[in-house]
């Protein structure tokens, strides 16, 4: 008797199992998602596992950003770069390509998205260009990723979004920049924009709560975010201000209170020039990581103590994800990194800006 992948995964569900998680390795370790160019110029997705090797990959249109993981660890959505139209969907069972989708005409992706509590819908950061605008639209997982509605975001130019622990609230980083597809890489609104976390109910789109940075910091895009164990987001920056600003580009947020910057040696910052390119947690929670391509540099805090364990030269670093007892991350000259030790080097190729964990 035949029974569907799509069967199988039903009924374990309705078991209340779970499937294992198809990258498994023998040592437990996950198995990780991210974009990037290759020798020829081409941009591919790949899966690949914490010691460098590519499990497999496939051929972008374009460039790739950031990848949402499906609760199931089944199915993995690369999306592709602001102002890009495009989202690919892996079959991580499978290992191949299943599909690519689109948004609206009117609206494009900023990269990134994540998955509901139980895999039906997915969530992407949209840019709806022509309302100046900043939403976030909702697809079917269960019907071809048809897309059937849209939250507004709560603030301009949404970047990273992340369902929370809870799995009921979104965390959305809104940068606070107007742009348009008409001018790619222009910001339009330097002079007005208002950065801010906004935070929905994941089924109504209702907003819940929403935190502005002090006036001082207007000018501090906030594009990524990080949930700690303790529940708080940490976010990364990136700033839009004067070049010689000293300003602090880590902060974190507790629903309910105001969200405020992370102190830290002036050299920390400074090593950071003004832009943070990702956010990640570690597994147990107790520390976040951050990394800054245009810095070349990697900075670790604790959560509790909010202090600084370690500030690491990365050049062209951006590519983060938590894993074990530490971090991994990637950089632009094709290097793979685990916790401050070079795992694998890739000549010719360049990892993109994010790294999706598919954990155990």
């Amino acid at each position: 008797m035949h029974i569907s992948r799509r069967t199988l995964l039903a009924s374990l569900a309705a078991f209340g199992a779970t499937p294992l998680c198809p990258m498994a390795r023998a040592d437990g370790m996950p198995a990780l998602v991210a974009c990037r160019r290759e020798r020829d110029g081409s941009h591919t997705a790949c899966v690949f596992d914490l010691d460098g090797n590519i499990l497999f990959s496939e051929p972008l249109e374009r460039r790739g950003h950031d990848a949402a993981i499906a609760p199931d660890r089944s199915t993995a959505i690369v999306f592709a770069r602001r102002p890009d139209r495009f989202a690919m969907v892996l079959d991580l069972v499978a290992r191949r390509r299943v599909l690519v989708f689109t948004p609206p005409e009117d609206r494009h992706f900023y990269g990134h998205g994540f998955f509901s509590a139980d895999g039906r819908i997915l969530y992407a950061t949209e840019n709806d260009f022509d309302g100046e605008r900043g939403v976030i639209g909702l697809y079917d997982a269960t019907d071809g990723y048809r897309r059937i509605g849209e939250f507004d975001a709560g603030g301009i130019g949404p970047h990273q979004a992340m369902l929370m622990s809870d799995g009921r609230t979104i965390a959305i980083a809104n940068g606070g920049l107007a742009t348009h597809p008409d001018f790619p890489r222009m910001k339009l609104n330097l002079a007005t924009m208002e950065p801010c976390l906004a935070y929905l109910d994941a089924e109504t789109g209702d907003l819940v709560d929403r935190a502005v940075l002090p006036a001082a910091y207007r000018q501090m895009s906030i594009r990524h975010l990080t949930e700690a164990g303790d529940g708080s987001i940490w976010f990364g920056g990136q700033y839009e201000g004067p070049v010689t600003d000293a300003v602090e580009l880590v902060g974190s947020h507790a629903r309910g209170g105001e969200a405020r910057t992370v102190s830290a040696p002036p050299q920390v910052y400074r090593h950071m020039n003004h832009y943070i390119g990702a956010m990640a947690t570690s597994p147990d929670g107790g520390r976040v990581a951050s990394t800054s391509p245009r810095g070349g540099s990697m900075a670790v805090f604790d959560v509790a103590t909010r202090q600084v364990l370690a500030d690491r030269d990365v050049p062209d670093t951006c590519g983060l994800a938590g894993y074990g007892d530490g971090f991994a991350y990637t950089d632009g000259r094709g290097h793979f990194w685990r916790d401050g030790r070079l795992v694998r080097a890739d000549d010719g190729i360049a990892w993109d800006n994010h790294i999706a964990t598919v954990r155990l």
